[in-house]
């Protein structure tokens, strides 16, 4: 990993949520912080923020990446400057094999003295602009190795940071907080978060397929944007400069245009045997932060409206995926939708 991140400090853990969580304390996040994150991922990376009391503060998506908008995030930081309230960290969001725009981001953190931490969980093989790493961004950021990523140590994750003292505090408090003593000695918390070693191996033998799972992925996105160019279905961009690994093929589908919606292919897809998702629910329409501050057009809110995850993984044979296309093609075309 150092040799693929060319980053020296980092530490291995159970799952991406627990090195998110480490990343979280180590910076100083406590009871009654903000901190202001995508809203549109995985619960997964925002329940940390619930476990150590802090409170979330949710921001909409630029529409040219499907990634946090960094012109949000520079207008409401000034606000919060003159209000003296900034947040005590914040947490872009990659999303679906896409780095977050790392460059405005980090500008903007360091110009407020706030903490950045990059879920780059499901984007781990991608690359920023200059070829940088996904995975490299900020104080710190997060990765996955869970069983539905390009990757996989069954389950496990990892904080990679530029900070020497924070992979050291993460390993510590990662391993129960044991102080070094003959006996079991401990002046604070911590919690069972290591990688095990079985776990890291597994992940040594799967570096060896990184890039070609990658390439896989991308050639499977490329296929279906290809045999799907249809008035109305529009899929993921992918700005100038940024290469996604595509771990999911997203794209939206305009009911106005297309004279179906999502649902209906979802579920005739689903009929068919074949399992696509909706795109994540902003966190901010969840029941648990129902009345939590969200800052954004909801462009993210349209995305979940319209958007679904075709099948894309690493294994999937040409003929599988003819099969999917061939199923949409039909329905788009005059089949009978589903409702």
């Amino acid at each position: 990993m150092r040799i693929h991140l060319s980053r020296p400090h980092m530490s291995g853990h159970e799952e991406g949520s627990a090195a998110l969580h480490l990343a979280l304390r180590i910076a100083g996040v406590g009871p009654g912080d903000e901190v202001w994150i995508s809203s549109m991922t995985f619960a997964g990376g925002i329940f940390p923020i619930n476990y150590l009391g802090a409170r979330p503060r949710f921001f909409d998506l630029d529409p040219a990446s499907w990634t946090l908008d960094p012109g949000l995030l520079a207008e409401e930081l000034a606000h919060a400057a003159r209000e003296n309230r900034l947040p005590r960290a914040i947490v872009p969001t990659d999303i679906y094999g896409q780095s977050a725009d790392l460059d405005p981001l980090e500008s903007l953190a360091a110009q407020h003295g706030v903490r950045l931490i990059v879920d780059s969980a499901e984007s781990f093989g991608a690359e920023y602009r200059g070829g940088r790493k996904a995975g490299t961004g900020g104080d710190a950021a997060i990765l996955s190795f869970n069983g539905n990523k390009i990757i996989t140590t069954s389950g496990g994750g990892m904080l990679v940071t530029r900070h020497e003292d924070w992979a050291d505090q993460a390993r510590f408090l990662a391993t129960q907080a044991r102080d070094p003593a003959p006996h079991y000695e401990h002046s604070t918390f911590g919690y069972n978060y290591r990688l095990s070693n079985i776990c890291a191996a597994i992940g040594l033998g799967q570096m060896e397929v990184l890039d070609a799972r990658a390439a896989r992925r991308r050639a499977i996105f490329a296929r279906y944007r290809e045999a799907l160019a249809h008035p109305g279905l529009a899929f993921m961009p992918e700005p100038e400069g940024l290469r996604s690994t595509r771990w999911l093929t997203a794209l939206t589908i305009d009911p106005g245009e297309t004279g179906r919606s999502r649902e209906d292919i979802r579920l005739m897809l689903l009929g068919q045997g074949i399992e696509s998702r909706p795109l994540w629910k902003p966190m901010h329409l969840q029941p648990l932060y129902a009345g939590a501050p969200y800052h954004g057009r909801g462009f993210d809110e349209r995305l979940f409206e319209t958007g679904l995850c075709l099948p894309s993984g690493s294994d999937m044979l040409d003929d599988q995926q003819d099969e999917v296309i061939g199923h949409i093609c039909a329905l788009l075309d005059g089949g009978p939708g589903q409702t």
